[in-house]
């Protein structure tokens, strides 16, 4: 259905797709995978017409297309759909999904008709909401159906899905599952790009590896396993992901006691050594991203108390003192979406990372050396880069959560909290940032993190507290822990109990 021929394309000085050929046939689910950086997003934006190649043709149906904006493309029968979004806060969900192809008469919106095929489009992805709500109230996990919803509406030809399921939660990433081998079966070609190794041998037939901007293989997924796949993306073998470190201090690092985030959420109360990462783990929307983020005082109205210690010193904390108060503090909060609520996309790389440091200190006082402490951070952490002058914005997802992370270990914060800590990063840069927060801790700090990937909570930490309707209702050791029993926990609130088949 779609192929591309020795597609080329530079920013200035940087080759970031280098003569690349794909053939993907109809009905067929094609993954694209490699490290960030690897030219993935380029390949897609080139054939979504967000884009213009350097040189190399596209082929649709067999017809030769040239596409110069993402509208032309949807027209054209390409729907993509974006790992960062691009849906407008102030608009309502219909209107989202019509954006660009939207229902008129007469010059008038036929906004009924809207509302009424959003609402079937909704229903068909599984996503329970008024065609009515604005974007701005949607959580993240929404915004992501949404998207989707949106690039199903187009009844395109081609599928473009770009880490669909980062933002996602078991149940969300089944509905889409499902939504794809409908797709399929209607003779749909799906090109998927994920970090998720588990997921492109569940759903693609075909893999290409890219990698440096160069194809490097596309085989059959039958003929490769995920030790082979991740040789290939990152030119080595990984061996472990997830780093062995000492075993967590008897000192306590943190002391939380009857934490209410909200006036109607139920008290949850709970220790962290130093030296250990905790994990809060659950089904999306059960209460552990409130419970972390009411930690680095995101709610004003939240209740309770919460000890830290910095060393020896004992730091006494109001929650309801805002994010400020906290990271005067020694407290780190690293939110799930980098672009929206962390970095400052148009600024450079040292910037970004020194207001770890401004935030602290205070704007107005002179930090000397910034820039020097800036280049050796990004040295240890293996930010890839041609400089901390670079622009955010222009860097892979991976190295803009690094620099997110490189922020506070700037800072000296001594206690962080982290939502998604790789979300829609490479297995390489994966490896990278937990080695980073094990070295992190073992310097006698303490980090909590919730992550919707199961292997990575029971991969990357210490102790892991499972969180129903805004309780912890479990603790469990990873040494014995398992996707399943933590489901279990999750969904029944008793780690013992048997679900029902």
């Amino acid at each position: 259905m779609i192929r591309v021929e020795n597609l080329t394309k530079s920013f200035g000085p940087v080759v970031c797709l280098d003569q690349v050929s794909v053939t993907c046939e109809d009905g067929s689910v094609h993954a694209l995978t490699g490290e960030n950086g690897a030219g993935k997003s380029t390949l897609m934006k080139l054939i979504g017409g967000v884009i213009k190649p350097d040189s190399g043709k596209m082929f649709l149906d067999g017809d030769e297309v040239q596409f110069a904006t993402p509208r032309e493309a949807l027209f054209g029968g390409i729907s993509t759909v974006f790992q960062e979004f691009s849906l407008i806060e102030n608009m309502s969900v219909a209107e989202s999904i019509f954006l660009g192809h939207e229902r008129v008469s007469g010059g008038l919106l036929r906004k009924s008709e809207m509302f009424e095929e959003t609402e079937r489009v909704l229903d068909h992805v599984g996503l329970g909401i008024s065609p009515k709500r604005l974007i701005s109230t949607l959580s993240v996990a929404e915004q992501q159906m949404v998207e989707i919803a949106r690039g199903v509406s187009a009844n395109a030809k081609v599928f473009i899905f770009d880490e669909p399921t980062a933002a996602l939660g078991d149940e969300d990433v089944k509905k889409l599952k499902r939504l794809i081998r409908e797709l399929q079966r209607a003779g749909k070609n799906i090109f998927y790009v994920s970090h998720r190794l588990e997921e492109i041998f569940d759903l693609c037939d075909t893999i290409t590896v890219l990698k440096d901007g160069a194809h490097v293989t596309t085989k059959p997924a039958a003929d490769l396993c995920v030790d082979t796949l991740v040789s290939l993306m990152v030119g080595r073998e990984m061996g472990d992901w997830f780093p062995s470190g000492n075993p967590p201090q008897s000192d306590l690092s943190v002391q939380v006691r009857e934490l209410r985030p909200a006036s109607d959420a139920p008290e949850v109360s709970f220790d962290v050594r130093k030296g250990e990462i905790l994990g809060l783990a659950g089904l999306e929307g059960q209460g552990q991203q409130e419970i972390l983020r009411a930690l680095a005082g995101v709610y004003p109205e939240t209740t309770g108390s919460m000890v830290s210690w910095n060393d020896v010193t004992e730091v006494q904390h109001r929650l309801d003192a805002g994010v400020g108060s906290q990271v005067m503090k020694g407290v780190a909060f690293v939110p799930e979406d980098r672009k929206k609520e962390g970095l400052y996309l148009t600024l450079p790389i040292d910037q970004n990372i020194a207001l770890g440091q401004h935030q602290k200190n205070g704007f107005l006082r002179f930090v000397r050396k910034t820039r020097d402490k800036v280049q050796a951070l990004m040295g240890q952490m293996n930010v890839a880069a041609s400089g901390p002058g670079q622009l955010v914005e222009t860097l892979s997802g991976g190295n803009q959560q690094k620099v997110m992370l490189g922020r506070w270990f700037l800072s000296d914060a001594h206690v962080f909290l982290i939502e998604e800590p790789t979300r829609g990063v490479d297995i390489g840069a994966k490896a990278e940032i937990y080695q980073l927060l094990r070295d992190f801790v073992g310097g006698g700090r303490s980090v909590i993190v919730l992550s919707r990937e199961m292997n990575e909570i029971i991969g990357l930490c210490d102790r892991i507290l499972v969180v129903r309707a805004g309780e912890i209702v479990a603790e469990m050791d990873p040494e014995t822990a398992t996707e399943h029993s933590i489901l279990r926990a999750a969904i029944t609130g008793d780690p013992t109990q048997e679900m029902a088949a």
